[in-house]
């Protein structure tokens, strides 16, 4: 292999501790927290929102895995990655990760306090809470919910310059959706979540609990996707839309609760990730903005 070559792989292991996957949604739902609001900002405020959300995202994903390289040797989807292959230094990826997160709090703060606070905020929750967290407790799917919905409520105050109900309801529609999402994936993931001593609902509680538990979270999904419209952040189309999507899967949760648990599980998971890039695309094109 020549130097160019391991050059490249280089790069590729080293953007791959940002997640770019992840880094992709959450610009897309910063770009959509913007537009859903009921002020347009300038060019240069947008650009420097959309900086600094990748930076924000890339130290938070990138530090992740650096504290957790000891767990991902644990298990099979995640063993192939830099660290536990010993394709990067731990000291590079810490290095990396820092470096990261001290630009992208100047970068927000270009576009005003208030964002970049929340990116913060995010950033500090993602790894100094949920990550640990992870190993105590299955309730650090609730707080790795927060950052992970973050973006779309910075969009809102990059655009407003303050925290109001609409981007509060907007968040919460990102918020709810990941706890049955992940819940879902710790079922048919169990034996590779406890393999790695990291605590879920159903390997805490059992699968009937998490089922049940699942089923109710989709309701209040459901329910919070819905507030948009009183709140006139979303038309009628987006709440047909809203109505329709959520009636398929209440259903298909409901109807598949006798199921095999580990398959249901992958279909409300398989569900979950249609269901979402799909209301959000349609909130934002019906959306008030």
């Amino acid at each position: 292999m020549n130097t160019r070559s391991i050059s490249l792989a280089g790069t590729r292991d080293l953007v791959s501790l940002v997640k770019p996957r992840i880094m992709v949604m959450a610009l897309l739902t910063a770009a959509g927290g913007v537009s859903l609001a009921p002020v347009t900002p300038s060019t240069s405020v947008t650009l420097w929102l959309l900086v600094g959300t990748a930076l924000i995202v890339g130290a938070a994903n990138t530090l992740n895995m650096w504290l957790e390289r000891d767990i991902d040797c644990l298990m099979a989807r995640t063993r192939q990655r830099p660290l536990p292959q010993g394709r990067i230094a731990p000291s590079t990826a810490l290095a990396f990760g820092t470096l990261l997160g001290a630009l992208a709090i100047p970068a927000l703060a270009m576009v005003n306090i208030v964002t970049a606070a929340l990116g913060l905020l995010a950033l500090l929750l993602y790894v100094g809470v949920y990550t640990p967290m992870k190993q105590r407790s299955h309730w650090a799917v609730w707080v790795g919910g927060i950052p992970g919905a973050m973006p779309a409520l910075m969009g809102w105050t990059a655009a407003m310059g303050r925290i109001e109900l609409g981007g509060l309801a907007v968040f919460a529609v990102l918020f709810v959706w990941q706890t049955p999402h992940f819940h879902a994936i710790a079922m048919y993931r169990q034996r590779d979540y406890d393999a790695a001593g990291l605590k879920t609902l159903p390997g805490s509680h059992g699968w009937t609990r998490a089922r049940i538990e699942i089923a109710v979270y989709l309701l209040v999904q459901v329910i919070a996707s819905m507030l948009l419209v009183p709140l006139g952040v979303a038309g009628d189309i987006y709440a047909l839309t809203a109505a329709l999507l959520g009636g398929l899967v209440l259903v298909q949760a409901f109807s598949g609760l006798r199921a095999g648990a580990a398959k249901w599980a992958r279909n409300v998971f398989l569900v979950s990730i249609v269901y979402l890039p799909v209301l959000f695309t349609v909130m934002v094109l019906d959306g008030r903005a």
